[in-house]
């Protein structure tokens, strides 16, 4: 994958990973070195290394080498990203009632007057006229 930082596709693809969302839940709680991150997932140091790469990438984790230890950190500005985008698709989806209420108070105002909500059989739209009898009678048993 390319480094992608900052997109919030490449920050969907890391948080896509099981795995690598536990890595991020854990490191919420503080600064870890790979080791501690490896021993409860079950994994080769290797591995550990490459789901750290992924997340490093879309700027989630940054890590830093101190002597022979390598300490991960979460990036709060890249789950910003994520945070960020699913804020407005809330605030999108919860203003849409609103939306709905507009589309029908439009609906109303062009509803004519004699409140049967029926068009006019010459209205714009009305279609072709049909008459109840033309419509085909099930046949009798």
């Amino acid at each position: 994958m390319p480094n992608c930082e900052g997109s919030l596709d490449a920050v969907f693809h890391a948080l896509a990973d099981r795995t690598r969302r536990e890595i991020v839940e854990r490191l919420i709680g503080g600064p870890l070195s790979v080791s501690q991150l490896a021993r409860p997932l079950e994994m080769s140091l290797p591995a550990v290394m490459q789901h750290l790469q992924v997340l490093e990438a879309c700027a989630l984790v940054r890590s830093e080498k101190t002597g022979r230890v390598r300490v991960c950190h979460i990036e709060p500005a890249g789950l910003r990203t994520a945070e960020d985008w699913i804020g407005r698709q809330r605030t999108d989806w919860e203003h849409r009632p609103d939306r709905l209420g507009d589309h029908l108070s439009e609906h109303e105002q062009q509803r004519p007057p004699d409140g049967s909500g029926r068009r006019a059989a010459n209205a714009p739209g009305a279609g072709p006229a049909r008459s109840r009898s033309a419509r085909p009678r099930p046949p009798a048993p």
